[in-house]
């Protein structure tokens, strides 16, 4: 079953466009990221999906009913932003059925619901703490737990980490994984840093200038990206693009088996092996700890291979490099995959 979907859906700001026309359907019980740079269009297609933004053009349906003209309240959702908008005069037992006592739900049934929450994200003993006495954390699950305890089919989440320091983040991460997996909850999540999105995401939808460059679950972005614009974005060491001459790489010897049309071709640093056939030259290196990042030139360009931390080469030293014809990926003059 289908969660949400787009139909040539658009949004304009005058004469500024946020979302090109656009179609998506996103799954009932996945985790659905929505990732790409600052001022893609990630967090207006979220508010275009929560009735927050009046859509210019299309159809939205959320689980099979049009939405299109539905007002937020009445869609479904709950949502999570990133600054958690926790009433700093509520407690966290108020915080969490604030929107249930607004909707007149009977005292028993909140009580039951606030302490199904309270349990499940860990929060009994701080029910009557303000969030000024919480920690980042614990506010991020106050926030969680008020989305959670509406009963909303859908849950719409806005970078709602990103306040969090690193260590928390991660933990946060699995957390939130995990909760979502137990309750089998549909999650539609904005963020722009890839390691969320690669680690939580069952399907990523990367955005670019207000369009929609791919769709797909993590390991085909990555292994498949279809563009250069995602095959430069997704990994946490860029993906070596390099031009071609006459089938061999611009400025070198180094002859491929180059498919008809293709302009570039792309291989990961860690799909590079050292010793391999082709030789060339080490202009300079990062130690990472676990990793060596060797930058060797081939003509104009550069080749940055991820080697083991343990190796040790000097800069200007030549080295042999190789890699399987399988990892090569091919881009034509438009930048899309071959």
């Amino acid at each position: 079953m289908t969660a949400v979907t787009f139909e040539q859906v658009s949004k304009d700001w005058g004469t500024a466009t946020a979302l090109y026309p656009s179609d998506l359907t996103l799954m009932a019980g996945q985790f659905s990221v929505l990732l790409g740079p600052s001022g893609c269009g990630k967090t207006t297609t979220l508010r275009l999906i929560a009735g927050l933004e009046a859509a210019s053009a299309g159809r939205i349906s959320i689980f099979g009913q049009d939405v299109t003209s539905v007002p937020p309240s009445h869609r479904g959702v709950s949502m999570v932003f990133q600054n958690y908008a926790l009433f700093p005069h509520l407690s966290v037992a108020e915080n969490i059925v604030f929107g249930l006592k607004v909707r007149g739900v009977a005292r028993t049934t909140i009580e039951d619901k606030l302490k199904k929450a309270l349990d499940m994200l860990s929060l009994s003993p701080y029910r009557e703490r303000k969030p000024a006495q919480l920690s980042g954390g614990q506010q991020q699950r106050v926030a969680l737990a008020r989305a959670l305890v509406g009963d909303s089919k859908l849950c719409l989440m806005d970078e709602p980490l990103s306040n969090l320091d690193a260590q928390l983040r991660q933990e946060m991460r699995h957390e939130l994984r995990a909760l979502q997996q137990a309750l089998g909850l549909s999650v539609v999540y904005v963020t722009h840093d890839q390691t969320e999105a690669m680690s939580m995401a069952d399907r990523v939808v990367l955005l670019k200038a207000g369009r929609i460059e791919q769709v797909a679950t993590p390991y085909e972005i990555y292994q498949a990206p279809g563009s250069l614009f995602v095959a430069q974005f997704i990994g946490s060491s860029r993906m070596n693009i390099l031009a071609l001459e006459a089938g061999r790489i611009a400025g070198t010897d180094i002859l491929l088996d180059a498919p008809p049309h293709a302009v570039s071709v792309g291989i990961r640093p860690e799909d590079i092996k050292l010793g391999g056939m082709h030789r060339l030259s080490v202009s300079h290196s990062e130690f990472t700890g676990a990793d060596l990042m060797l930058h060797a030139r081939a003509g104009a360009q550069t080749i940055v291979v991820r080697a083991e931390g343990n190796h040790v080469v000097p800069p200007q030293s030549e080295i042999g490099l190789g890699w399987d014809a399988g990892r090569l990926h091919w881009f034509d003059e438009k930048g899309l995959r071959i």
